[in-house]
């Protein structure tokens, strides 16, 4: 399988379009601050600009990616800057409700192991309630006769310490919900970072 068919899943791709009149040096000299941060490197020929990212800090605007190509072409109507980006922590976002959904799965199975395993073990059927019978004292003295054992606590109780997946489930969920609002809002914020460099806003 192509590797393009899959990597948009944690890569960032986009163009913009440079003002008229505005030349590759003027672009990325005003692009230069955004890799000055603490932790990134980079490196620039004529027209492209290559960058890493390690240890990068919270306040870093672009700290959600770890490296990426920022190249500038010509287009139909002047030059044009294309980048292409990517993060780990898209991919992190993107993998982790597959582990968790991984450890549903898992739970689910244990818990089929465990019954059947108790179900295999058990000896004997469960015998009939005993029928209790108050002492002539006792019931001379009008004492009320003796509630048979509620099963219904003890078999929920049972019930409450089998295995779960419903942790497993909502975390899912939660990376599920992060990687999807990560993917679009990171791509428009990232856009919107170039353009107001760009226009040195």
């Amino acid at each position: 399988m192509n590797r393009r068919f899959i990597d948009w899943l944690w890569h960032v791709r986009g163009s913009l379009p440079l003002a008229p009149g505005q030349s590759r040096d003027d672009a990325f000299g005003r692009l230069d601050p955004l890799f000055r941060e603490a932790g990134t490197s980079h490196d620039r020929t004529d027209d492209t600009l290559t960058f890493r990212k390690k240890g990068q800090g919270a306040q870093d605007r672009m700290s959600i990616f770890d490296g990426g190509v920022l190249q500038i072409r010509k287009g139909a109507a002047g030059l044009v800057l294309h980048y292409h980006l990517s993060s780990r922590a898209l991919l992190f976002c993107f993998l982790a409700p597959l582990l968790f959904l991984g450890f549903a799965q898992l739970t689910i199975a244990a818990g089929k192991i465990e019954k059947a395993t108790a179900h295999a073990t058990a000896k004997k059927p469960e015998k009939k309630d005993a029928i209790l019978h108050l002492h002539p004292i006792d019931k001379f003295l009008g004492a009320p006769a003796p509630e048979k054992p509620k099963k219904d606590k003890a078999k929920s109780e049972e019930d409450d310490k089998k295995p779960s997946p419903r942790a497993a489930y909502i975390f899912a969920a939660i990376f599920a919900c992060l990687y999807v609002v990560g993917r679009v809002l990171e791509g428009r914020l990232v856009r919107s970072l170039f353009r107001k460099s760009l226009l040195g806003a």
